[in-house]
């Protein structure tokens, strides 16, 4: 497995992004991507994941203003984010793994991914 992110810069507070990941090797029909973002000094906070039958959760930090979203032809993965804070600057990353063998369903915890991308830098000003 393959991620490559992108789409991340600096903006302003109250305006939008959309980060991309570009997964290669991911498996047709059991797959979990998530994004994880990462602050100076903070510990990995996941952020949104989508699973492969296309049910999405996300963090409560960021709970209706952003939204995941794939390309399944071309296993592009995407996080959209709007009304962006100061708070919400950080490394975005992207992490893939299969469901969880026990329940069937994609982990929560940032631990139990094991594919990373690089990340790719966002940036909020005030």
């Amino acid at each position: 497995v393959h991620l490559v992110e992108s789409g991340g810069g600096s903006v302003q507070a109250g305006e939008s992004l959309t980060l991309a990941c570009a997964a290669e090797g991911v498996a047709y029909n059991n797959y979990c991507l998530s994004w994880i973002r990462q602050a100076p000094g903070k510990e990995r906070e996941r952020v949104a994941t989508l699973d492969s039958l296309g049910s999405t959760s996300y963090a409560n930090s960021v709970k209706g203003r952003a939204t995941i979203s794939e390309d399944k032809a071309n296993k592009i993965f995407y996080l959209q984010m709007n009304s962006l804070q100061p708070e919400d600057t950080a490394t975005y990353f992207c992490a893939a793994d299969g469901v969880l063998p026990l329940t069937g369903h994609c982990s929560t915890k940032v631990s139990d991914y094991g594919y990373w991308g690089q990340g790719t830098q966002v940036t909020v000003s005030s």
